[in-house]
Parts: C-alpha cells; sequence; structure tokens
C-alpha cells in the first residue's frame, strides 16, 4: 500500500521558490470610496484554515486555541463563547445554533450556543472546515475521506472513501451544500453525493493537471467554494479556477491559472490572485477574460470579496485593499493590526468581517 503524504501550500511554495520577491511597494491614493472601522475584537491567534461562518447577523469565528465565539455582526457583541478543550486543525463550521471544529488530535466537537454537546474521534487529520447543515455534519480529511454524523447525537451515519492518490494537500478544500446534495472537492474533480447516503450524484473536473511528477499534478480544489444561484466556482490548486452547473452537473467553463487561494465573485464576475498576486477577474457566464491588475503583486493576498463595486483582499501586512470591480483600480485602502489576514473576508449584511494571523478581528462598513 502506498503511503499517503500531505503537504502544506507553504512547504511546497517554500521548495519551488528560493527567494520571495519584494512586495510592490503600495501606491499613493486619494480615496475614491467611504468606509470605515466598525468595530474590533480579538481571539487567540486564527485556526488553522480559518473560514467564517457568516449568518443571520452573526460571525461565528475560531481561535487556534480552542475558543469558539459569535459576534453581532453590526456592533460586535458577543452572543456566546465556548471552547473544543484543545487546540484546532480547522474550523469552524456553523449553522447558526451548531458549531464544528476539529482539534489537533484528530477530535471532531461539536457545539450548540457555546456548549460542548458530543465528540467523536477522527482517523485523519483534517484542515477543512466542517460543514453543518441539515442536522448534519460533514468532515472531510486530508485523505479526502467524507464522513457524516448525526449534529443531535454524533453517530456517525455513513463514510464515503474511494482510492486516492498518495499525495495531498494539506490546505482547506471544498465541503460544501448545493440545494439537497453535498459537493466536496476529491482532488481536481467537483463530486455531487448524496447527503443521506453518500452516494455519488455527479462529478465534474475543474482543471486538467499536466505534470510530469506527484507535485506537478497535485491539483487540489481549495475553499470555500463559491456558489452564486446554480452555478458554483473554485480554484484547482496552482492549476486553474473553473465553474460549474451545480444543478445539472455539468462543466460550465475553466481557466489554466496558477494560484493558491480561493477566489470570490458574483453573478457577472469572478476574481482571484495568482502565486504571484497578480490579479485576474473573469466574466462569471463564460470565463472571459474582464481585466487584470499587478499593482498588488507579491503582497501574499488573502482570497477576495466581491460585494457591490468593490472586490476585497487583505494582504501580508495587514492592509485591506477595496478595489473598482470595473478595472481594478484601489478606491480605498485601510489597515489592522499589521499581521497577515487570513481567509476571506465574510459578510452579513452591510459589516464585512476580516481576521488576522494575530487574532484581530476587524468590522468593516464599506459605504
Amino acid at each position: 500500500m502506498r503511503r499517503l503524504i500531505t503537504l502544506s501550500v507553504w512547504a511546497l511554495l517554500a521548495a519551488c521558490s528560493a527567494a520571495k520577491p519584494k512586495p510592490t511597494p503600495l501606491e499613493a491614493i486619494a480615496p475614491q470610496s467611504a468606509g470605515r472601522q466598525g468595530w474590533s475584537a480579538r481571539i487567540d491567534g486564527a485556526a488553522p484554515g480559518l473560514v467564517v461562518s457568516a449568518r443571520d447577523g452573526e460571525f461565528t469565528v475560531a481561535g487556534a486555541d480552542g475558543s469558539v465565539l459569535a459576534l453581532q455582526a453590526d456592533n460586535g457583541r458577543e452572543i456566546w463563547r465556548g471552547s473544543a478543550g484543545a487546540r484546532l486543525s480547522a474550523g469552524v463550521g456553523s449553522d447558526g445554533r451548531h458549531a464544528a471544529v476539529v482539534t489537533r488530535d484528530n477530535e471532531l466537537v461539536v457545539l450548540e450556543r457555546g456548549v460542548p454537546k458530543w465528540r467523536a474521534r477522527l482517523t485523519s487529520r483534517v484542515s477543512t472546515p466542517p460543514l453543518v447543515a441539515g442536522e448534519r455534519v460533514f468532515v472531510m480529511g486530508v485523505d479526502r475521506v467524507v464522513n457524516a454524523f448525526d449534529v443531535l447525537d454524533g453517530r456517525l451515519l455513513w463514510t464515503f472513501q474511494r482510492p486516492g492518490d498518495p499525495l495531498t494537500l494539506s490546505q482547506p478544500g471544498v465541503v460544501a451544500a448545493f440545494k439537497d446534495t453535498l459537493l466536496v472537492g476529491q482532488g481536481q474533480r467537483l463530486t455531487g453525493l448524496d447527503p443521506l447516503r453518500g452516494a455519488v450524484r455527479w462529478e465534474v473536473a475543474l482543471a486538467n493537471p499536466r505534470g510530469t511528477n506527484e507535485v506537478e499534478r497535485l491539483a487540489d480544489l481549495t475553499g470555500p467554494l463559491l456558489r452564486v444561484d446554480d452555478v458554483v466556482c473554485a480554484r484547482s490548486f496552482q492549476v486553474g479556477v473553473g465553474c460549474a452547473n451545480a444543478q445539472l452537473g455539468t462543466l460550465s467553463w475553466t481557466k489554466n491559472v496558477g494560484g493558491v487561494q480561493a477566489i470570490g465573485g458574483d453573478a457577472d464576475l469572478i476574481v482571484g490572485a495568482d502565486a504571484s498576486d497578480r490579479i485576474t477577474a473573469w466574466r462569471a457566464g463564460n470565463g472571459d477574460l474582464a481585466w487584470t491588475s499587478e499593482q498588488l503583486r507579491f503582497r501574499g493576498l488573502s482570497a477576495p470579496l466581491v460585494v457591490g463595486r468593490t472586490v476585497i483582499f487583505g494582504d501580508a501586512e495587514g492592509q485591506v485593499h477595496f478595489l473598482d470591480r470595473a478595472d481594478g483600480r484601489t478606491l480605498l485602502r485601510l489597515p489592522t493590526d499589521g499581521s497577515p489576514v487570513v481567509g476571506a473576508p465574510a459578510r452579513t449584511g452591510n459589516t464585512i468581517l476580516v481576521v488576522t494571523r494575530n487574532g484581530g478581528l476587524f468590522a468593516f462598513r464599506p459605504e
């Protein structure tokens, strides 16, 4: 049997780059869009593979120390706080009532409004935040095995596993819901599963890796998945960006473009940065090029958020850049705490939350 090996994105990039280029200096700008920081809070460092759960006017976040808390989006008021009791390897997924995280000891912990309800031992390490939906908790390990648990009592309902590649990527992958279908990343393939039984409904390859060795062919889908109506889009690590019709289970379009971070977008525009932080925007309907920008190259960009007239990126110096969706020009720039922005900015209502590696939570209200 071939041994499973996992690579982190940072280890892989370090192996492929002898010297990191200097970040592009920030240009002086005259703000062309109003915006301000609404409130700030702090956790004990961002949980690895941080994904903020944003819904119904609340943000749910997890700290690296195992703390899990929900905050009122409009004013930052703490709604509840709990703890997994150990440091985390992935988190957080939430349906608004239950929150799920995974510890470094491979233990799934589910809390209800901050109170731990049950724990389950997993057989592999997890870097993708669990999905809580339909009274179930779905967890995918770095070996791409998917487990479904009953959210109320922790019973294992089913396991989905197929022969895997000997090399996988240890960074947040894709586990998402689309109507009555569970979407999971299996290498470069987006797989639609029956959430009740774990049976495959359809499968679409969002990229076509062409490397000459296993590292070059590593093309796992990176999360979070972007969903707009019936269309879902994702980046395939270092290979491409693609969109599929999740209702039909068919490929819409795919583009060969390098990159490691997730993409963002809406019904009209898909945006992402490549490995050198060159930003590209594609037209959502057909994947045609809309514009490119090199003004933030090598600045360590986060995954983006597209909202209103702006495209929002954080960078490795804690700056938050608000770009014009029409052409990528900088409209506004706001600071955080100087440490790298991690994950994608999250939005609920009129509030956008940015999280930094040092655990800073910064809420912005662009106008």
